[in-house]
């Protein structure tokens, strides 16, 4: 047989790769691009970073911090974060043995997982979910199991949780405030997931990008500072929507000491170390920012959520408000499609604004329609002349 038959045989896709597409927020940002539309579908969050934050990071490539880091980055950024996590979190946390500075929130999680994970084990995922978390997860061949929330107002249901528990679930992967749904995990909600999570002794990864996002009479609490949780708790965060620099690709967590070696070490092996002058930026940043800036980042996008949900309410798209983050999930029963990717494709051809069809942060019910075809998802972290014309648009659309 021909060397070339037989090495043509070898030359073929993973098994995980056939079952890999496009994110459905990319492909959408594609087709807005395509038609100069209103992009309110990814969560580019483009309006202007802090000037401190931009000047420390070109004084620091003028200064020539363009080499590596330490693998868990640069001293006094570290510090930084340990004082911000004292100060906001009431977690406290050692900056030398318990804080990675990460390639943004999802190196934070791709180590982590690695890190703590087998192929084959469980984790628990709650619906409405994020789409990049579910493939993360897939892509290192842990089965996430997920767990819908109770529409609308997305209440915790424990007995269902609770019910999805095998002797192979390892564990709970929380995302609060959530992308897409905008739901902020009350106390004793929390309470009920650390009490499930020690009792049977699982990992809890909790995603808190947005943890200054925050409406109306909520409050953002992290699950580790309960009892019994900051040993099995791997906090995520980042600089990426509080700063408005997505693009930096900068993120961070805290683990208990004896997970953090590993962690880094597998967030070296693929990454080496987040981006040095961007380091020094974030570092100026959480040392010169007052306490006010945070404040108005809630003040500010409060007030576009508003005038998103009521373009929406407008539009015939009710929409489910959010307490946090900054997503709208609205009703899309009355576009035109017979699926969520039909109906935002549809809106984005009547009006030039593009959403991302719900179907990507839901499963699918026993008969195979997923749970999220009837919904889109709007992103309102703009600047406020294109949220104005995007709301102006959606207003004069009637579904």
């Amino acid at each position: 047989m021909p060397a070339s038959i037989i090495t043509a045989s070898n030359l073929r896709l993973s098994e995980l790769a056939p079952h890999t597409t496009q994110s459905e927020i990319r492909a959408m940002s594609v087709m807005c691009d395509a038609v100069q539309g209103i992009n309110l579908a990814q969560g580019v969050c483009d309006t202007d970073p802090p000037h401190p934050v931009v000047e420390a990071a070109i004084n620091a490539i003028r200064s020539g911090h363009n080499i590596y880091t330490r693998l868990d980055g640069i001293a006094n950024l570290r510090e930084g974060i340990a004082k911000k996590f004292a100060s906001f979190n009431g977690l406290t946390v050692d900056p030398d043995r318990e804080v990675l500075v990460t390639s943004g929130a999802t190196g934070a999680l791709h180590a982590s997982l690695l890190a703590l994970l087998n192929p084959g084990d469980e984790c628990l995922v709650l619906e409405p979910f994020y789409g990049y978390h579910l493939s993360t997860l897939r892509s290192q061949r842990v089965v996430p199991v997920i767990v819908p929330l109770q529409a609308p107002e997305w209440h915790l249901d424990l007995d269902r949780l609770r019910a999805a528990i095998t002797p192979r679930t390892r564990a709970i992967l929380l995302n609060s405030p959530s992308n897409p749904s905008g739901k902020v995990f009350t106390p004793s909600e929390l309470e009920a997931l650390a009490e499930l999570a020690i009792e049977h002794d699982l990992f809890v990864f909790t995603d808190e990008m947005y943890e200054y996002f925050i409406y109306d009479s909520a409050h953002h609490h992290s699950i580790a500072t309960l009892p019994g949780m900051a040993e099995r708790t791997i906090t995520i965060s980042g600089f990426s929507k509080t700063f408005s620099v997505t693009g930096w690709r900068l993120g961070y967590l805290a683990a208990d000491a004896r997970w953090l070696p590993s962690i880094g070490y597998f967030h070296d092996l693929t990454y080496v170390c987040a981006p040095s002058p961007l380091q020094h930026g974030a570092a100026a940043g959480l040392l010169a920012l007052p306490a006010s800036f945070y404040d108005d980042i809630a003040i500010e996008y409060q007030a576009k959520r508003d005038q998103l949900c009521t373009a929406l309410s407008q539009a015939g798209l009710t929409p489910s408000i959010p307490t946090g983050a900054y997503y709208v999930l609205a009703d899309a029963t009355n576009i035109p499609g017979t699926d969520a990717k039909q109906k935002a494709r549809q809106l984005l051809a009547d009006t030039g604004v593009a959403a991302v069809a719900g179907s990507a942060f839901f499963g699918t019910n026993t008969d195979g329609t997923n749970r999220g075809e009837n919904l889109l998802r709007f992103c309102f972290a703009k600047k406020p002349t294109d949220l104005t014309e995007a709301c102006r648009r959606l207003s004069n659309y009637r579904a």
